[in-house]
């Protein structure tokens, strides 16, 4: 079976089971403390995030895990959902907040700088985020299990009217992770490089500071640690590690 299918069915059986953790709601960080809200992808949780999350930690940083539902929801009601969080969350003080996210967190992101002045706002990281959508909706739409997604997932065609392509270019730094995953046994629904789900080149975007492409699946980037490092270094310094 092509490595892309084993990738879908999984996301088929997790997302029936999958329940949305509430989001991490924590004591006000200290006014010296970097802010980072951290968002999942699709049909995942909060638990999903917790080993970046602990790793942002570890290296001095006071994370939100922002839960949110995904499924059977459109990216406007979900969107609506995290900025409540965000803006509920923001600190009073001086301290700078960046932001993370995964897949259609990534998007997420995106959509809410957009149309919110962040004050303080550092750097965002895009981790295997569809920007300029998948092939993979635009070829299985119709299927039952990109039905069973719901409209979010719809949503995220290449078609120029799509969530991602509605977005507008970042006004901050951003830097962008890509996935490349196994050998390219999916060339006629994801054409060249990918992590499995997302092609590389729809990870780019136009205004983007740093791009990076990481030798792991889509769904295992959140686990990994060059990930994790390379995420930590552009948060910290707004550039990823050279060779990395």
């Amino acid at each position: 079976m092509p490595t892309f299918l084993k990738s879908l069915m999984l996301l088929v059986v997790f997302v029936s089971a999958c329940v949305c953790a509430k989001p991490n709601i924590a004591i006000s960080p200290d006014g010296e403390i970097d802010v980072v809200y951290l968002l999942h992808g699709l049909g995942r949780s909060t638990f999903s995030m917790r080993v970046l999350a602990s790793r942002l930690e570890d290296s001095g940083f006071f994370v939100y895990n922002i839960g949110y539902p995904s499924i059977n929801k459109t990216p406007e009601e979900i969107l609506e959902n995290i900025s409540q969080q965000i803006d509920a969350s923001l600190p009073k003080t001086n301290q700078t907040v960046h932001f993370v996210g995964h897949s259609l967190g990534g998007l997420l992101i995106r959509a809410y700088l957009e149309k919110t002045n962040v004050r303080n706002l550092g750097n965002v990281v895009l981790m295997g985020t569809p920007n300029k959508g998948t092939t993979l909706v635009d070829n299985y739409r119709d299927s039952w299990w990109m039905q069973m997604l719901g409209p979010a997932a719809l949503a995220l065609s290449t078609d120029e009217n799509s969530f991602p392509n509605s977005i507008g270019k970042p006004y901050y730094p951003v830097g962008i992770i890509a996935g490349v995953y196994g050998k390219n046994d999916n060339e006629d629904i994801l054409p060249g490089e990918d992590d499995g789900l997302v092609p590389l080149k729809s990870t780019k975007i136009d205004g983007m500071t740093d791009f990076i492409a990481i030798e792991t699946s889509h769904y295992m980037m959140r686990y990994n640690q060059e990930v994790a490092d390379q995420t930590i270094m552009f948060l910290r310094h707004g550039r990823f590690k050279e060779g990395g």
